[in-house]
C-alpha cells in the first residue's frame, strides 16, 4: 500500500515537472519616475498629478514580481515560463522586475520594444531562458485611423518566433486601441488589429504554426474582433468560458469584463511527442490580488483609484493557460 502510494505521489511529481504555463498581465501604468520629454508620462513623476516617486515604484516592483512568481503555481512547479505584459513604458521597468528578489533567481529575460503610443506604454514578454529560445522578435506596427482621419499612435504588436523546448512556437502580444471614445465607435480599430494578426500569420511559412496570441485586448470573447481571429478557424479559446456575472479580469463600475485573454491554434490540441497539448486556462486571482473589504470587494487591488494612491497591484489580474510537454 504504501509502495502504491509512493507511486502515485512520484507520478504527481514528474507530471508537475513536465507542466507549465504561459501568462499575460496588464499591469496598469508602470512607468519609472524619470520625466521622457517626448512621451505624456509627466504625471508619473514625482512632481507630476499622480507624486510618482522611488517609494511608489519600488512598491509596484514588489507586488507585481510577487503576483508574477505566484502565477500557476496551483498547476506548475515553477512560476509562468512567458509572461505577455502591457502599459510598460519601458525595457528598464521591466528589468528592475526582474532583478527584483521574487524573481532574480529564474533565469528570465525580456523583449521590449518602444512603440508610437503617445503615453509611452508598450507591451513587453519575458521568458525563461531554460525554457525558451528566442529566435525572431519583431514589432508589427498597427495602422488605424481617427475618425478625423488622422492616424491613431497606439500600441504595436510584438511579434516573438521562438521554442519552447523543441517545439517552435509563434507568439503575439497585444494592447490593442482603448474604448475611450466608446466601445462601438472605436470597434473597428479592434478588427483591424486582429486582421493585421492574421496576415501576419498567413506569412509565416507553415502549414499550421503554432500560435498563442495573448493581450489586453479592450473587447471580450464574443467581441466582433476577437470573433474575427475566432472566424478565421485556426485558434480556440479556452478563456471564453472563464466570464460572467461574477468573475473576470477587470471590473468597471461593477461589471466585469475579460478583456485578457489567451488564445491558443488546435495544434495545441494534440499529443504528439516533442509537443505541447492545452491542459486548462485561468484567471488568476488569489486573495492577495483582490480587494479585502468595502464597496469594491473581491474586485483587482489596483495601485490608483482615479487620483487616489491605493498601493496595490493593478486594476487587472493576471490570465493564464496551462500547457503538458509530451
Amino acid at each position: 500500500m504504501v509502495k502504491i502510494e509512493q507511486r502515485k505521489i512520484e507520478s504527481t511529481l514528474e507530471k508537475s515537472r513536465r507542466r507549465f504555463t504561459l501568462a499575460f498581465y496588464n499591469l496598469e501604468n508602470f512607468f519609472d519616475i524619470k520625466d521622457d520629454p517626448y512621451l505624456l508620462d509627466d504625471d508619473f513623476t514625482p512632481k507630476g498629478f499622480r507624486k510618482w516617486n522611488n517609494s511608489k515604484f519600488g512598491k509596484k516592483v514588489k507586488k507585481i514580481s510577487k503576483a508574477i512568481s505566484k502565477i500557476g503555481l496551483d498547476d506548475s512547479d515553477h512560476p509562468p515560463v512567458l509572461v505577455g505584459m502591457a502599459e510598460v513604458e519601458n525595457k528598464d521597468v521591466v528589468l528592475a522586475l526582474l532583478h527584483s528578489k521574487k524573481l532574480r533567481n529564474f533565469n528570465y529575460d525580456v523583449i521590449h520594444f518602444d512603440s508610437p503610443d503617445e503615453r509611452g506604454i508598450d507591451t513587453a514578454l519575458i521568458y525563461d531562458k531554460d525554457h525558451f529560445l528566442v529566435l525572431h522578435s519583431e514589432t508589427i506596427p498597427l495602422m488605424v485611423q481617427n475618425t478625423n482621419g488622422q492616424r491613431d499612435f497606439t500600441r504595436d504588436i510584438l511579434y516573438v518566433h521562438g521554442k519552447l523546448h523543441q517545439e517552435e512556437i509563434h507568439v503575439f502580444v497585444n494592447h490593442w486601441p482603448s474604448r475611450r471614445e466608446g466601445a462601438e465607435e472605436t470597434g473597428y480599430k479592434r478588427i483591424k488589429a486582429a486582421e493585421t494578426i492574421l496576415q501576419r500569420i498567413r506569412d509565416v511559412k507553415s502549414k499550421e504554426p503554432n500560435t498563442i496570441i495573448m493581450g489586453d485586448f479592450n473587447d471580450d470573447p464574443n467581441s466582433e474582433s476577437i470573433q474575427t481571429l475566432m472566424g478565421s478557424g485556426m485558434f480556440i479559446n479556452p478563456m471564453q468560458k472563464l466570464l460572467s456575472p461574477e468573475s473576470g479580469s477587470a471590473n468597471y463600475r461593477g461589471e466585469w469584463s475579460l478583456f485578457d485573454q489567451i488564445l491558443i491554434s488546435h495544434s495545441f490540441l494534440n499529443y504528439k511527442k516533442g509537443t505541447h497539448s492545452f491542459v486548462k486556462a485561468k484567471i488568476f486571482s488569489p486573495r492577495f490580488l483582490k480587494e479585502w473589504e468595502g464597496r469594491f470587494k473581491g474586485n483587482p487591488f489596483r495601485t490608483f483609484a482615479g487620483s487616489k494612491y491605493l498601493g496595490g497591484y493593478s486594476d487587472h489580474f493576471p490570465v493564464y493557460i496551462v500547457l503538458d510537454e509530451n
